[in-house]
C-alpha cells in the first residue's frame, strides 16, 4: 500500500481544524501530521513536518494565507497548497492562486469531495472552482499569450507541459536532467514570451492549448 498523503491544517479557528482532522483521520490514505493557527506557524511546521498537502485558510490574524503561500514558494517547498476558505470574492481568490495555491475550495464543500480534492492536488492537478478558472482564463485571454506558442523552443514547451502537470522546479529539473537554475530561466522565458504573469496562468494556458500531459 502506498504511503498516506501527509496533510498539514492551517486555520485560525480551532473548531474548523478539529472538524477537518476528525473527518480526514478516517481516510485510509490521508494522515494529518500537524495543525497551525496562522500563516507563520504553518510555514514553520511545513519546513519541520514536510507535508505533501497543506489545507490553508486565507484570512488569518498575523501572517495570512496569501503571505504564507508566498513564503512557501520562496522556499520552493514541495507541498501542494489547497486553499479552504469561506471567502468567495475574486479579490481574495486570485491573489491566493497568484501566490502559488494548487487549488481553491470553499468550507461548505462536501467532506468526500474535500478528500477527493486533496488527492487531486497531491497528484499534481490544479483544482479550481469553475468561476475562478473562468476569471483566470479571461485574464489570460486579455493578454497577448494566445498565438505565441510558436515562439517557444522545444525545451520550453517541455517545461511548460510539466508546469501544467503541477511539477515544482526541482521536479522539472530532475525529469529533464537540468539544473534548477536552468529550469528557472526557462520558466522566466516562457512567462515573458507568452506575456503571462505567473505559473498559474502558464498552467492554464498550457491546458487550454493542449500542452499538458
Amino acid at each position: 500500500m502506498a504511503d498516506p498523503i501527509k496533510v498539514l491544517l492551517v486555520d485560525d479557528h480551532q473548531v474548523v481544524r478539529r472538524g477537518l482532522r476528525t473527518f480526514l483521520e478516517v481516510q485510509d490514505d490521508i494522515e494529518v501530521v500537524g495543525e497551525a493557527a496562522d500563516g507563520a506557524e504553518g510555514v514553520a511546521l511545513a519546513g519541520e513536518l514536510q507535508p505533501d498537502v497543506i489545507l490553508m485558510d486565507v484570512k488569518m490574524p498575523g501572517m495570512d494565507g496569501v503571505e504564507a503561500l508566498r513564503r512557501l514558494r520562496e522556499q520552493d517547498h514541495r507541498a501542494r497548497v489547497l486553499v479552504v476558505t469561506s471567502f468567495t470574492e475574486q479579490r481574495t481568490v486570485i491573489p491566493a492562486l497568484r501566490a502559488g495555491a494548487a487549488g481553491y475550495v470553499y468550507k461548505d464543500i462536501d467532506p468526500d469531495a474535500l478528500a477527493g480534492a486533496i488527492r487531486s492536488v497531491h497528484a499534481g492537478h490544479v483544482l479550481l472552482q469553475p468561476e475562478v478558472a473562468g476569471a483566470l482564463l479571461s485574464q489570460e485571454e486579455s493578454g497577448s499569450g494566445a498565438g505565441r506558442a510558436g515562439s517557444l523552443t522545444e525545451r520550453e514547451r517541455e517545461v511548460l507541459g510539466l508546469i501544467a502537470d503541477g511539477r515544482a522546479n526541482r521536479e522539472i529539473a530532475r525529469a529533464l536532467v537540468l539544473s534548477e537554475k536552468t529550469v528557472k530561466t526557462h520558466v522566466s522565458n516562457i512567462l515573458m514570451k507568452l506575456d503571462l504573469a505567473d505559473r498559474t496562468q502558464a498552467a492554464l494556458w498550457a491546458v487550454r492549448h493542449g500542452l499538458s500531459g
